[in-house]
């Protein structure tokens, strides 16, 4: 349930009689690498968002045009989530899938037991994010598999794109673990307010253009994660703002890592480490070349 509302109007939830929006504990603006900013990882912000474990924010204005990670890299027990707001990416894994994600497409790939991919940017602007999502037990391990979602193939309510999850009656086409991650487009001085489902007690939201308030500023740039509860979010537009947003229930497992890798268990990622060298020497095999090749 949502409300969406202009700064001019003074008309209010019900909600709001009833509790009060949920306070910013933790904000980052993350590392830049060139076109990429990591904003989140699984070693810092990732273990108080779990299940979302990793978010980058990819920005490139045409003046250069290089992988979004260096080329061929592998991973195992996550699912990778790309959005494309602006330009297009092209793709390739080593499931054989390849193609290009438009402006408006995403990505879902869920690597399980082990997958290798790469992306480059096809055309540029170019801006977006990735977000991975640690998996459960069930799937960490299980065959790879992925979606690729045409912009519109997206389903939208009013100022919302729906991603991951439902909202507003709206529900992805993406086959994903219970979690709502949206794109959200304001004009400036509208009020948006996001209720989670039951259950979903951890949320944040990251920034592409203009600026929020929140229970304080949230700027261009910068990730906020909202105190664990399952109260309502509400959000007001400085400037036109485009964003993202992330809920869910948190993911009650550790995250045990490896270089490419998220699991809940050693023995987890001892067995999609195997897959991911088995792929490796593969790639080498064929004469792929990466910088992740070398430590694999």
């Amino acid at each position: 349930m949502t409300t969406r509302t202009t700064g001019r109007e003074n008309t209010q939830s019900h909600l709001r009689h009833e509790q009060r929006s949920r306070d910013i504990v933790h904000r980052a603006r993350g590392m830049g690498n060139g076109s990429i900013t990591r904003l989140v990882s699984p070693s810092d912000l990732g273990r108080l968002i779990k299940p979302f474990v990793f978010l980058d924010l990819f920005e490139s204005n045409g003046s250069h045009v290089r992988p979004l990670e260096f080329g061929w890299h592998p991973h195992s027990g996550i699912a990778t989530v790309t959005v494309v707001l602006d330009g297009a990416v092209q793709y390739a894994e080593t499931t054989g899938n390849a193609g290009v994600l438009p402006a408006g497409g995403v990505e879902w790939m869920q690597a399980g037991g082990g997958v290798w991919h790469t992306g480059t940017f096809d055309a540029a602007p170019l801006r977006g994010f990735q977000l991975w999502v640690a998996l459960p037990p069930d799937l960490e391990n299980a065959p790879n598999r992925s979606q690729y979602v045409m912009p519109e193939q997206v389903p939208s309510a009013g100022p919302v794109r729906v991603i991951l999850g439902t909202y507003d009656g709206m529900t992805s086409p993406i086959d994903a673990p219970p979690m709502t991650y949206l794109v959200v487009t304001l004009k400036d001085g509208e009020r948006w307010m996001f209720l989670p489902p039951p259950g979903h007690d951890v949320a944040w939201v990251s920034v592409m253009d203009g600026a929020l308030r929140a229970s304080s500023r949230i700027t261009r740039g910068e990730v906020a994660i909202f105190e664990r509860a399952e109260t309502a979010i509400e959000l007001v537009a400085e400037g036109d703002t485009r964003f993202v947003l992330g809920s869910a229930t948190q993911h009650p497992y550790e995250l045990v890592l490896g270089h490419y890798s998220v699991h809940t268990s050693a023995e987890a990622l001892q067995r999609g480490e195997a897959e991911i060298r088995r792929i490796g020497r593969q790639l080498r095999a064929e004469g792929k070349q990466s910088y992740a090749l070398q430590s694999i």
